[in-house]
């Protein structure tokens, strides 16, 4: 599939759909739970169908037949070993969530997990071995601390050292060792995105689930808890309003965006703030940001907690005055695909000077709009990654020619409806074959 976007001006008003990250997270533990819960305003999306598809292998049952409530009915944390291996698909969230709660099953035949591409060059090694440390026996099948993975049982607890190039890891041990059989410790080296970290702490605060954290560096948690069912809404997912912030900055002559909330822990609601730094004009309303387009300025980020925003802001540096640094995100070359490699090589396609840090990228921009270098605009690659095509879609909709962004069908990982929204907004785009 292919994004075709042309300069155009946003106004009007959209809510933004559910958090994936939240929605992942409310299907894990109320498969784990004893009793029925219901999920209400799920995201729907593949990394989400991924999640429900694979807790339902590990023994929960779960309807989602009303996409308006999802009902899961718990398995108490007795883990099922399904016959076939699990595929996850391109969710690496699910993967590393998952394996924490297949290492909860019985001794005996492993759990085998496996995913896309680009999940099987995603590692997952640290996590491996920490699993491994508190009494699960788990390896990577290729030796290569990769996917395709195999998990067995049983978690007993105990300590174990891991530094979290991604956040996934540590949210995947906090998940899993309060239903283990002893008291775990977790002493963390390295943390990379501890807001994401923050998200998974507030569900155990919700299930009463007893821990100790010494400022994100070590944990202590209480064995042989239980996960309670519950009844709970998923928040707007500041990810994804992220493409519409950025492009309402470049674009809006004034546009409304609903659903927003800025007390709950999702890191991406500081891209408000990055924006705000850089000139923009936004106003926060308790149940609303307003945005209008203004002239953006070039400033320093540090993004370490907000990975995910890189590709977004990258585009919307390369539209600012000045020099923009985002930095401290080394992360980000270990996503879906190396974001920081790919999205210099794509801003370098529109005439962006642009600098390729091991840890971020400087950009040189300019608040003109970018002249295409050939007349037939600009053809790009999303690289088969949904915060790639999505921030590439951004940019062309600021650009004077039509840009072509290719493999859009990524988009349906986590925001299926962004073109129809961004249409709603008066946004010149289309899927095509």
């Amino acid at each position: 599939m292919k994004l075709i976007a042309k300069k155009s001006r946003l106004k009007g008003t959209v809510t933004i759909p559910a958090s994936k990250s939240h929605t992942i997270r409310a299907v894990a533990i109320a498969s784990l739970a004893s009793g029925d819960s219901v999920i209400r305003a799920p995201l729907l999306s593949g990394d989400t169908s991924a999640v429900v598809n694979a807790y339902q292998a590990l023994g929960a049952k779960i309807d989602t037949s009303d996409p308006a409530a999802w009902k899961v009915s718990g398995s108490s944390g007795r883990i099922a070993v399904p016959e076939k291996t699990i595929d996850v698909l391109n969710s690496g969230t699910t993967l590393r969530i998952a394996m924490g709660s297949a290492a909860l099953a019985p001794p005996g035949r492993p759990i085998r997990f496996t995913g896309d591409d680009q999940i099987q060059a995603r590692p997952v090694a640290p996590l491996i071995d920490a699993l491994n440390d508190l009494g699960a026996e788990c390896a990577s099948l290729k030796n290569n601390g990769c996917a395709p993975v195999k998990i067995a049982g049983t978690l007993k607890g105990g300590k174990t050292a891991i530094a979290c190039k991604t956040s996934q890891y540590l949210s995947s041990l906090l998940l899993c060792t309060p239903l283990a059989e002893q008291d775990s410790e977790i002493n963390v080296t390295l943390l990379n995105e501890p807001d994401y970290v923050r998200m998974t702490l507030d569900w155990l605060d919700k299930q009463q689930i007893e821990y100790e954290n010494e400022s994100m560096r070590r944990f202590r948690i209480k064995g042989r808890q239980a996960y309670k069912p519950f009844d709970a809404a998923i928040p707007a997912d500041f990810s994804s309003a992220t493409f519409f912030l950025c492009a309402a900055a470049l674009l809006g002559d004034e546009v409304t965006i609903l659903g927003l909330d800025f007390a709950d822990s999702q890191p991406d609601k500081a891209v408000v703030d990055y924006l705000k730094a850089m000139g923009a004009d936004i106003a926060i309303a308790p149940d609303r940001v307003i945005v209008k387009a203004a002239p953006l300025r070039a400033a320093e980020i540090d993004m370490n907690r907000t990975p995910d925003a890189l590709p977004a802001m990258a585009v919307t540096a390369a539209f600012a005055e000045g020099t923009t640094k985002l930095l401290n995100v080394p992360q980000a070359r270990f996503k879906e695909t190396d974001r920081i490699k790919c999205m210099a090589a794509e801003l370098t396609k529109m005439a962006v000077n642009v600098e390729e840090l091991p840890d971020g990228l400087i950009i040189h921009g300019t608040n003109n709009y970018l002249a295409p270098r050939f007349t037939g605009g600009f053809l790009l690659h999303g690289h088969a990654d949904h915060r790639i095509v999505m921030a590439l879609a951004v940019a062309g909709l600021a650009l004077e020619n039509q840009s072509t962004i290719d493999t859009a069908e990524a988009m349906s990982v986590t925001f299926p409806d962004f073109a129809n929204l961004m249409q709603s907004l008066g946004a010149n785009i289309k899927t095509t074959k």
